[in-house]
C-alpha cells in the first residue's frame, strides 16, 4: 500500500476499514455538518480542506464518479435538501432555488485525498492514512499481524479439520510413496503449496518473515486451510488407490506430481483453489502488507465484513479460545512452532 493514487484496491482497503476511518476522522479533525447521523461536506468544504480549486474537485468527480459515489458522495435533493437548508443554510450558503447539492461523507473526503495529485495537503493526508491504517490494524490485532488469521472464528474448525485430514495424507505418503520419509513429504507438500498458492513453503516463509521454527500452517486463513485439507485428502486417497491397484507397488515422486497436477486442474477443485488464492493475496496485502506476486491476479479489496472478522467485534482471542475449547490438545499443537514444512 505505497501509492494510493495509483491503486483502487489499496484505496478501497482503507475505506472499507471503518476502524482506521474513525481514527483518521479524529486525527484530522475535519467534521463538517452533522446531518442525519453522519458528517457531510460540500464541494467547497472539500476544496478548501485540500487547498485546491472547485474546478479540480469537479474534475475528479467526473473522472472517478463511480468510485466516489460508492464511497459516499451523493446528490442531496428534494425533502432531504430542504431539511439540510433549514439546518445549515448559514454554512452551505446556497441560493434557495438550488434543487440539488453534491455532498461527501468522510469516507468520500478521504477518497478524494487519495486521488488528488495536485494538492500538497492531500499528499500529507495520504502519509497520515498509511501510518494510521498500519497502527490501527496492529493495535486491534493485539500488537502484530503474523497470526491475524487466527482471530477469525472460522480458523478453529478449519484448523481442527485440517489436522485430521493431514494425518491421513502423511500416512498415505509414508506408506505408499517411494523415498525417504522426510524428504518425500517435503517435496510433495511443496508441490501442493505450489498448486494452491504458487509458492514453496520456503518462499512463503520469506515473504511473511517467518522464523525457521514458525509453523507455516498456523499463519494460513481458514479458507486456505480448508483448500489444503481437500487437496491433501484427495491426493492421499489417489495415492492409496493407485498403490492397491498396482498390487502394492509404491508410487514414484514423479507419479505423485502427475496426480497433483490432475487434482489442481479438476473442475471440482478449481473453486476452492480460486477462493484460497483470492483470500491469501487480498488479505495479506491488507492486513500484513505482504504482496504475493505469483497470485497477484487474484487480488481484490478486503470487504468491511472481513475487517470485522479479523480486527473487529467479530474477531476472537485465539489463546483464550484454546483454554475453553474441547479440542485443547489439537489447538495447543497448532500453537507450537513445528518446523515440518
Amino acid at each position: 500500500m505505497n501509492d494510493l493514487t495509483a491503486s483502487n484496491i489499496d484505496r478501497q482497503n482503507v475505506l472499507n476499514n471503518r476502524y482506521a476511518v474513525n481514527a483518521l476522522q479524529e486525527t484530522l479533525g475535519f467534521t463538517g455538518m452533522l446531518f442525519e447521523g453522519e458528517y457531510r461536506f460540500t464541494k467547497k468544504m472539500v476544496a478548501e480542506f485540500y487547498e485546491v480549486d472547485l474546478s479540480t474537485i469537479d474534475r475528479y468527480l467526473s473522472q472517478y464518479s463511480d468510485e466516489l459515489k460508492y464511497n459516499g458522495y451523493f446528490l442531496c435533493k428534494g425533502k432531504q435538501l430542504k431539511e439540510l437548508k433549514l439546518q445549515f443554510a448559514h454554512v452551505i450558503n446556497e441560493v434557495s432555488k438550488t434543487t440539488q447539492l453534491g455532498l461527501f461523507n468522510f469516507r468520500a473526503v478521504l477518497n478524494v485525498g487519495m486521488l488528488l495529485t495536485e494538492s500538497e495537503k492531500a499528499k500529507q493526508v495520504r502519509a497520515r492514512i498509511l501510518d494510521i491504517v498500519i497502527s490501527t490494524i496492529h493495535k486491534r490485532a493485539g500488537g502484530g499481524t503474523k497470526y491475524i488469521n487466527t482471530r477469525d472464528i472460522d480458523f478453529l474448525p478449519a484448523a481442527i479439520e485440517e489436522e485430521n485430514y493431514h494425518k491421513n495424507f502423511t500416512t498415505s505418503v509414508g506408506k505408499y510413496v517411494q523415498g525417504h520419509k522426510t524428504f518425500k513429504y517435503a517435496q510433495i507438500t511443496d508441490l501442493i503449496y505450489q498448486a494452491i498458492f504458487k509458492e514453496k513453503a520456503k518462499e512463503y516463509k520469506i515473504l511473511l518473515k517467518l522464523d525457521t521454527t514458525d509453523n507455516l500452517r498456523k499463519t494460513l486463513y481458514a479458507e486456505v486451510l480448508r483448500c489444503i485439507s481437500s487437496f491433501e485428502n484427495g491426493i492421499g486417497y489417489a495415492i492409496e488407490s493407485e498403490y492397491q491397484a498396482n498390487g502394492g507397488q509404491q508410487l514414484s515422486i514423479e507419479r505423485v506430481k502427475e496426480l497433483i497436477t490432475e487434482q489442481e486442474q479438476h473442475p471440482a477443485m478449481r473453486p476452492f483453489i480460486y477462493d484460497a488464492q483470492s483470500k491469501m493475496a487480498s488479505r495479506d496485502v491488507a492486513f500484513r502488507d505482504v504482496f504475493h506476486n505469483n497470485i497477484a491476479e487474484y487480488l481484490r479489496a478486503v470487504t468491511p465484513e472481513e475487517f470485522d472478522r479479523f480486527i473487529g467485534n467479530k474477531s476472537i482471542d485465539f489463546d483464550k479460545i484454546i483454554e475453553l475449547s474441547e479440542n485443547k490438545d489439537v489447538l495447543k499443537r497448532l500453537k507450537q512452532a513445528e518446523n515440518d514444512e
